[in-house]
């Protein structure tokens, strides 16, 4: 093989070699987004997580969809998701302590978590794809 040949071969399979190297990437880490006050999930939630939650927990176990929670952005027309202005987001709160106390308490789970597979009890549960469950009687209803 002439010179010229072995040099045209060695640059080849110095830029497959190259190509290669640079294709191979380092895995990608799960997207880790900062929420804003974020109080009875974990601060450091992934946003797959959090959005499997709330589609799950809530779009699917409430029949909801994000705003019934979630106040209204005055400058936009997105959702201000971390307002609490909203009464059913305090709420919404308040039935995932319970959820997670029912289960560590009842079911003797360790690490309870909204978003566990293995949650015995669920907002479903009880809500089976309604806002309010069947047997809900408001505290304001006079007798």
């Amino acid at each position: 093989m002439p010179i010229n040949q072995k040099c045209v071969v060695m640059v080849l399979l110095s830029v497959v070699v190259v190509i290669g190297v640079a294709a191979i990437a380092p895995p990608k880490q799960a997207h880790v987004q900062k929420f804003v006050n974020l109080k009875v999930l974990p601060k450091n939630i992934s946003d797959s997580l959090l959005y499997q939650i709330m589609e799950k927990d809530f779009n699917v176990a409430l029949g909801v969809k994000c705003d019934y929670c979630h106040a209204s952005n005055k400058d936009s027309t997105d959702l201000d998701f971390p307002s609490d202005t909203k009464s059913e987001k305090l709420i919404a709160r308040s039935m995932m302590r319970m959820e997670i106390g029912i289960n560590v308490n009842y079911f003797k789970m360790k690490s309870a978590m909204i978003g566990d597979e293995a949650l015995a009890v669920t907002c479903i549960t009880c809500h089976n794809g309604k806002a309010f469950p069947d047997n809900y009687t408001s505290i304001t209803t006079k007798k």
